[in-house]
């Protein structure tokens, strides 16, 4: 069984302030390309995690992510 640790990163939510916030995952490797969509409506909580096929995430709409950093807004009011 392979070692996946240095692959998952740590959990981070995202919550919807509006309707149709979109969470767009990026691929990892050598050409970074979409590979999913998620659309939130408004007060929806999304749990996402960093893996051996994402390697980013692009966030678009109101929402406010918690991750073990803290809490980051995507738009300042």
């Amino acid at each position: 069984m392979a070692d996946t640790t240095t692959v998952l990163g740590e959990y981070f939510i995202i919550r919807a302030l509006e309707n149709g916030v979109q969470v767009i995952g990026m691929t990892r490797g050598s050409e970074t390309k979409l590979h999913h969509t998620e659309k939130l409506d408004r007060g929806e909580v999304m749990i996402a995690q960093f893996t051996e096929h994402t390697s980013a995430m692009k966030i678009r709409g109101r929402a406010i992510l918690y991750t073990k950093h803290g809490t980051i807004p995507t738009v300042e009011d």
